[in-house]
């Protein structure tokens, strides 16, 4: 049963993540807040779902107290740019001093130390900030999302296309409502989760030739992944305008999942959730209006 009492903050509400995470908690019956850059047509739809819309900034020391009053427990998730150490350290402070009793942090499979990715050490650093406070902690570590696929897709000629740097790698994609489901379940009951910090897995693990299939199968037309150097890939990314900063983390990260960081699968999402991880096929069924266009993100071939 959930506690009317308690408030719980999810802050990046307007993001993937942070919007799915949001409507898990409400499903619960929770009083939810909800931290956003802007108030915008997201703020508003999140006001009418029934959340607390509250504008704010992840830098802002002053932004980050008001928004945690009365908070019981929080979500944190930052985007990949610049600021996550920064943004961790005034959450942390201002959920300290709001007597926030547990936190949910958004970190990635590639958090580690020895990491070459900019961002993906910084994860690991701001794992170990948080870690040092005295909240109750739970990591999520996340694999490539489902919604990957979206962003990097082409659509052309009938068919569709993945020009990705990952080789023979592998992976089970993780939708990211099975990760708002774990985030709403560990909020509501945070003791068993304490210092955890668990990697999350959807239910197939795939090399992308066989995530090509999945999809063609859902869509019924031809889809091909066609591997690329990860030289292309960055200068693909370079050219549409993308931070350096994102440009250096998944340059990395590309090599990380060619050398099996991101590869594996378990059974957390449900033993936590207690739902079954959807599937590609599944996710795919309910986005297939988001396929009938290119991602914003897609790598085209080069010029003839």
């Amino acid at each position: 049963m959930a506690d009317d009492q308690r408030v719980f903050l999810i802050t990046g509400a307007a993001g993937k993540t942070g919007h799915a995470g949001v409507e898990s908690l409400l499903a619960r019956g929770h009083t939810v807040r909800a931290l956003v850059r802007q108030d915008d047509d997201r703020a508003r739809s999140l006001a009418a779902a029934g959340a607390e819309p509250v504008v704010g900034d992840l830098l802002d020391l002053d932004d980050m107290s008001r928004a945690m009053r009365g908070v019981s427990g929080a979500y944190f998730c930052y985007p990949i740019r610049e600021g996550l150490i920064e943004a961790t350290t005034v959450f942390a402070q201002a959920a300290v001093e709001a007597g926030v009793r547990s936190v949910v942090n958004m970190s990635q499979i590639s958090a580690r130390r020895e990491s070459k990715s900019n961002a993906a050490r910084q994860h690991w650093l701001s794992e170990r900030l948080l870690d040092r406070t005295d909240m109750l902690v739970t990591h999520v570590r996340p694999t490539f999302f489902t919604a990957w696929l979206v962003d990097w897709w082409e659509r052309r000629d009938g068919e569709g296309a993945l020009r990705l740097p990952f080789g023979h790698g592998r992976h089970a994609p993780v939708a990211e409502i099975d990760q708002a489901r774990v985030i709403a379940a560990v909020l509501a009951d945070p003791e068993p989760h304490n210092r955890e910090a668990y990697t999350l897995h959807g239910p197939i693990e795939m090399d992308h030739y066989e995530i090509a299939d999945a999809v063609s199968g859902e869509l019924g037309i031809p889809v091909h992944y066609e591997p690329i150097s990860v030289e292309e890939f960055a200068a693909a990314m370079t050219s549409r305008g993308l931070p350096a900063h994102l440009v250096q983390h998944l340059s990395n990260v590309a090599v990380d999942y060619q050398q099996g960081i991101f590869a594996g699968t378990n059974n957390v999402i449900e033993d936590i959730s207690g739902s079954v991880p959807l599937t590609v096929e599944q996710y795919v069924a309910g986005r297939r209006e988001d396929f009938r266009t290119s991602g914003p993100n897609f790598v085209p071939r080069p010029s003839a």
